[in-house]
């Protein structure tokens, strides 16, 4: 692996750090913003990197894009991560999962009417797959689609859907085909969020915001010109939907979140040298340290794959694993480690108060982009080249199975 810029990335890199320096200060919510205003920076800062060419780097002109390479836009990514600027993360699934998805799956004047609004920042989307009795197992939905002319009418229920409430454009995952094998029956559509017949109803989470939701259809109707891939090909665009978002959750600057440096300045003012003395807490830092440093390496690795014009292969998936479930255990060590203090809900040391959302949201990200147990499965099969595990079901009628 070269982890060394080229002089031609390291003359892009300096170009965006300065392009950045001058432009991202105005995008910054006050400490007070409310959701909406947040939201209205973001979809502002978007706009502002679409004008300048900063946004949708590797979709051609003609779809609003840069017209660049996947290199040039993890550049970016790295360098927007060290200023603060507004960020929701239901925003980056769309140009970062659900257009590469498109691109593949869905008719071209389709990708070519919802490309550009979406980099932009004019179209939030969300992902309407997991229900209630289809969290990790997705092709085990019942939300049913019926062809009905050149309609379909949707009915049924989904849940923790991430953004629901903003988004103007979910991806929906439905049964059109029962009788079929679980996998088989399923069709990909993509449903405007404001039209009649969709209900969403926010989900109060322990953090105390509600980003996840239910999200409910009722004779929704939906043209035939929505629908994504063919009939009964769903899992399709579902498998590229999931590989594009397990490399987009492995470099987004919420679940990449390096607490070793709060930790160290907690325990700073917290003990003194009495905690940087300590064996024990100096051991614990230096694995946190290790394994991100190792989780950095991944994302190299796969920097390097594009560099020299691969594509990203299945181990994103060891990195996001790993590094959603650091984020919990360095979290409950930092408020261990401040005592009483960690107990405070508005904390006013701001390192305690990073630590205590990363506690607060990192069990979202270690189900998001499918549970650990998913992905020990794709690891195991897709990168070590083990022997798939067993489905009994795999074959089966889903009207004869579980969905019997």
């Amino acid at each position: 692996m070269d982890f060394e810029d080229s002089p031609a990335e390291a003359r892009f890199r300096a170009e965006v750090r300065d392009w950045l320096a001058a432009e991202a200060p105005r995008f910054v919510p006050t400490p007070d913003a409310d959701e909406a205003e947040r939201v209205r920076l973001v979809r502002a800062w978007m706009r502002c990197k679409a004008d300048a060419g900063y946004a949708g780097f590797t979709l051609p002109p003609e779809l609003g894009g840069r017209g660049g390479t996947a290199l040039e836009e993890i550049i970016f990514l790295e360098e927007q991560a060290k200023v603060p600027v507004a960020h929701i993360e239901t925003f980056n699934l769309g140009p970062s999962t659900i257009i590469p998805m498109l691109r593949v799956h869905a008719a071209p004047e389709l990708v070519a009417e919802l490309a550009a609004p979406t980099i932009r920042g004019e179209f939030c989307w969300c992902q309407l797959f997991s229900e209630p009795d289809a969290g990790s197992d997705v092709a085990a939905i019942r939300t049913r689609a019926v062809r009905d002319g050149d309609d379909w009418v949707i009915n049924g229920q989904k849940v923790w859907t991430s953004g629901a409430h903003i988004a103007d454009w979910g991806l929906l995952l439905a049964r059109t085909d029962p009788a079929r094998p679980k996998h088989q029956g399923l069709t990909a559509f993509v449903v405007p969020m404001r039209s009649v017949g969709v209900e969403v109803r926010p989900l109060k989470q322990i953090s105390g915001r509600s980003e996840f939701n239910e999200v409910f259809f009722t004779d929704l109707r939906l043209p035939d010109r929505l629908r994504i891939g063919e009939v009964n090909g769903g899992w399709r665009v579902v498998v590229t939907t999931l590989s594009n978002e397990r490399l987009a959750l492995l470099s987004d600057r919420t679940v990449g979140r390096n607490l070793v440096g709060p930790l160290l300045r907690l325990a700073a003012r917290s003990g003194g040298t009495a905690f940087l003395d300590d064996t024990e807490f100096c051991a614990r830092l230096a694995s946190y340290y290790a394994t991100v440093a190792g989780v950095d390496h991944i994302r190299k690795r796969l920097i390097t794959t594009l560099a020299k014009g691969g594509a990203p292969g299945p181990e994103a998936t060891v990195g996001k694993m790993t590094i959603a479930r650091l984020m919990q255990e360095m979290a409950i060590f930092g408020i261990d480690l401040a005592g009483a203090a960690g107990e405070a809900i508005d904390p006013v040391d701001p390192d305690l108060a990073e630590i205590q959302d990363c506690f607060f949201t990192a069990p979202g990200y270690r189900m998001g982009g499918g549970t650990e147990e998913i992905a020990k499965n794709v690891v195991a099969e897709r990168v070590l080249g083990l022997p798939p595990e067993p489905r009994a079901d795999k074959d089966v009628p889903f009207n004869r199975g579980a969905g019997g």
